[in-house]
């Protein structure tokens, strides 16, 4: 079935999880919308969240996708239910699989969640971690700098060593093995907060066990692409600021890369 399968975020940040969509679900199409007019998500009420990623999911309905994957871990806190409920497509968020690959890869069930204000708000990654694991112990952390840096694809720079290094300092005094980079955006800073904790925390990113289960439900399903075509990308903010980072995290020369206004 060679529909597309749609992607959202907040902004730049869900080509973490369409980095590892080519990687191991090469054949399959994709369409991604990125809401950089109105990033970041983290700090904006619900129900602004809830309204703009409506706004990405009935654009991408009306393209025809056969499922959505929603790559924005502040909308999938907010809106995943509302929009399974509205939607007839599987529709997959990022949470539960960044949680259950944390549970794997943790020796100590303590754990570490960077996440957006909304996010740690929600406190999803709590509620996901619990039920898989109720005696696992969760420290969260807010990290409403890191989005910006990302976005004006600053990710490389000393300056955002810098800003890692200050935000992450409250995680000291805690214990924890695993770190959960509980933002989509947060993967491209991923060597500065590897940096931070000198390489002895493990880093989890939702994007590889995510891509596991979007395979799973294709198959199951029997939807999975044959032929491999290359993605498109909307973008309702700045297309050359958008395109220069899609060449740089996806190593696609001369992407597909549009703008779309909600």
């Amino acid at each position: 079935m060679n529909a597309p399968i749609g992607v959202i975020d907040s902004g730049v940040g869900g080509l973490t999880v369409v980095r590892e969509l080519r990687k191991f679900l090469p054949n399959e199409p994709i369409i991604y919308i990125g809401d950089d007019a109105r990033c970041p998500y983290g700090p904006r009420p619900s129900e602004e969240v809830l309204e703009f990623t409506m706004d990405m999911v009935k654009s991408l309905a009306d393209m025809g996708i056969k499922m959505l994957v929603i790559a924005c871990n502040t909308a999938t806190a907010i809106a995943l239910e509302e929009v399974r409920h509205q939607f007839d497509f599987p529709v997959i968020g990022v949470i539960e699989p960044g949680a259950r690959a944390a549970l794997k890869a943790s020796q100590t069930s303590e754990i570490a969640v960077l996440g957006t204000l909304g996010t740690v708000k929600s406190k999803a990654y709590d509620q996901a971690i619990h039920m898989q694991q109720p005696d696992a112990t969760v420290h969260s952390l807010a990290c409403p700098e890191f989005v910006p840096i990302v976005e004006n694809g600053e990710y490389r720079s000393p300056a955002a060593k810098v800003i890692v290094d200050q935000t992450l300092q409250p995680l000291h005094k805690e214990s924890f093995d695993t770190v959960i980079l509980g933002c989509t955006h947060y993967p491209l800073l991923q060597e500065h907060i590897e940096e931070h904790f000198q390489q002895q925390k493990r880093i989890i990113s939702s994007a590889v066990e995510t891509v596991a289960d979007v395979e799973s439900i294709l198959r199951k399903q029997q939807m999975l692409s044959v032929s491999a075509v290359e993605p498109i990308f909307y973008t309702t903010g700045l297309k050359e600021k958008f395109q220069s980072i899609v060449e740089d995290w996806l190593s696609i020369q001369k992407p597909d890369v549009r703008t779309i206004q909600f």
